[in-house]
């Protein structure tokens, strides 16, 4: 997936499913990489996605 093409709101569904969308969105607002990370895993987000999460949250613009 290029990065122009990332769709957000699939990481979201995926967060919702295991109702931890606040703790995410917690999560980038602290930049805590970390936590992000484990929450995408635990949603079974691919790698390629969260690769993209991680650069646009190290993007200080992005949020």
């Amino acid at each position: 997936m290029d990065e122009s093409e990332f769709e957000g709101t699939l990481v979201l569904e995926k967060l919702a499913e295991i109702g931890k969308v606040d703790d995410f969105f917690e999560a980038i607002d602290s930049d805590n990489f970390s936590a992000a990370r484990s929450l995408m895993n635990l949603a079974k987000v691919d790698a390629e996605t969260i690769a993209i999460v991680m650069k646009k949250m190290s993007d200080p613009g992005s949020h």
